[in-house]
């Protein structure tokens, strides 16, 4: 069982930047994949970027290539999503979520409660 706590959201200018936190509980952190995904009012929830169990392959949305990093720390059991050159459009409940495997066909297991961000323009 994985328990995922995100923090980091709130309001902001449109170019400005935010990074996402992602807390995991349990000792299995480094053996999942760590993926955000973003869901806007109105819109399906989509795919962000991911990050593999090791650290050494990550994945991102054409929409915030270039812009978003992904990044873990295993040791502090915890991911993270820099967001910059932020756009009106980026505005949406943030989530953060664990699986085992590498591969945008994997369902993932675990989610956290999400946390918002809203650029405005």
């Amino acid at each position: 069982q994985v328990q995922l706590v995100e923090s980091g959201g709130g309001l902001v200018q449109a170019g400005g930047s935010l990074r996402l936190s992602c807390a995991a509980s349990g000792r299995t952190f480094s053996m999942y994949t760590m993926g955000w995904f973003r869901q806007a009012p109105g819109k399906e929830r989509e795919f962000v970027a991911a990050i593999k169990w090791s650290g050494d392959s990550t994945d991102y949305a054409n929409s915030v290539k270039g812009r978003f990093t992904i990044s873990r720390d295993n040791a502090k059991n915890t991911a993270y999503l820099q967001m910059n050159s932020l756009k009106p459009d980026d505005t949406a409940v943030y989530y953060c979520a664990a699986v085992k495997g590498w591969g945008r066909e994997y369902e993932y297991d675990y989610w956290g409660q999400g946390t918002r961000v809203t650029v405005s323009s």
